[in-house]
């Protein structure tokens, strides 16, 4: 086997394979995630407030299972299983929306969904952050996260091709979603799982005590930041609102996940280096800047540009955020740290996205972004005083 090129050194076989598994996942979703508001919408009827509460209580769903499968993963000791499991109901529930005749139905095949997301998720990332050693775990989280933005980028382009060239109808998409999946769970198969590095314990210390001070003020800043991160399906909503047709959001959202993608890796690299704390201060301010920009525009290259913007946050903060919180805790305790901080962020985005659809059919549709544009302020503001900028590392 060929050595990596040096960008790619210090990580393992282990990283590349859970990289892998995160880009056919990702496919697999975003096939249907651009679709999915205007899925119930305009094929179901359903209101702007029901696809925030959809889209609030899926990603809900996801972090709170996400942090419940990483303390029995921590308790137990073990990753894979949890991992495989999660990609496995995952990939099984997509065509299950499909089939859905009601937003109701919708809601519940979305719930299994996220559900198994959650499942997969924290031990998918405490096996990440035991593939290298802690110098590389910014690259790792890195690398998961362009793999993961990659996916999305491809997905939408298939979901395009499908849509635009073959003319298959929306429900089919939901369908032909589970072959991606089953991908990525062949993939986490292939991981070698090693063995945990504190003793077999017969039981472990899991209590909530044991996170340290700095990680529960890390929880704090990123709830107060959350509080006005809606569901990106506002930003989806907001482009049709704009008369973007159903292909060019699509391709507008593919532009936002290349974005993120591209900027994954040398996110998580430069965090290796410098301090996590300061990049995710600029990823909020990015995002602060987006929604305002989102509240003001008033044309599709906007749109677009302000969709690079977004992809440029979500990148950076998905994978400098995720290697904080396992920064932050110690090893035994790493995918319920991890776990819990995704947590924190799913319920966040549940009471940002219900918030977002009452203002979006009460308010006025700009209301959803400049509400949006304070929150990361202020988030900002919380991330800046409640962290040192260069935390302790585990």
């Amino acid at each position: 086997m060929t050595k990596p090129p040096r960008y790619f050194a210090g990580l393992s076989r282990n990283t590349f394979l859970l990289a892998l598994a995160s880009f056919f996942a990702d496919i697999s979703t975003e096939m249907l995630y651009p679709v999915l508001p205007v899925f119930l919408t305009e094929t179901l009827k359903a209101s702007g407030s029901i696809v925030g509460l959809i889209d609030g209580c899926a990603q809900a769903a996801q972090n709170v299972a996400q942090g419940i499968s990483g303390s029995i993963s921590d308790r137990l000791q073990k990753r894979k299983i949890f991992a495989l499991a999660g990609f496995l109901l995952a990939a099984a529930s997509k065509p299950l929306i499909g089939l859905s005749s009601v937003w109701q139905g919708v809601l519940g095949a979305r719930l299994l969904d996220r559900i198994g997301t959650g499942t997969r998720s924290a031990p998918r990332d405490a096996l990440i952050a035991a593939s290298v050693g802690e110098p590389d775990r910014g690259r790792a989280f890195g690398l998961e996260g362009l793999g993961d933005n990659a996916g999305a980028f491809i997905g939408l382009l298939i979901a395009l091709f499908l849509l635009s060239a073959l003319r298959v109808d929306l429900r089919s998409v939901f369908f032909l979603a589970v072959v991606p999946g089953l991908m990525a769970f062949l993939m986490v198969l292939l991981v070698t799982e090693r063995s945990a590095a504190v003793a077999a314990k017969s039981k472990i210390d899991i209590g909530l005590r044991r996170f340290p001070g700095t990680y529960w003020r890390y929880l704090l800043a990123t709830a107060v930041f959350g509080l006005g991160n809606a569901s990106t399906s506002f930003l989806i909503l907001r482009s049709r609102d704009l008369g973007a047709s159903l292909q060019t959001t699509i391709v507008i959202y593919a532009i936002f996940n290349l974005a993120a993608a591209l900027i994954s890796y040398p996110a998580g690299a430069l965090s290796d280096r410098w301090s996590r704390r300061n990049l995710l201060l600029a990823a909020v301010l990015i995002f602060a800047a987006a929604y305002l920009g989102f509240a003001l525009a008033r044309g599709t290259v906007a749109i677009a540009a302000l969709f690079v913007a977004y992809g440029l946050y979500q990148g950076i903060f998905r994978s400098v955020g995720k290697a904080l919180a396992a920064d932050l805790v110690p090893e035994s305790l790493r995918a319920s740290g991890v776990g819990w901080y995704s947590t924190t962020v799913g319920l966040l985005q549940l009471a940002a996205s219900v918030i977002a659809g009452l203002l979006w059919d009460q308010v006025g549709h700009v209301a959803v972004f400049y509400y949006g544009a304070v929150l990361g302020g202020l988030g900002g503001v919380a991330f800046f005083a409640l962290l040192p900028g260069s935390p302790q590392r585990t």
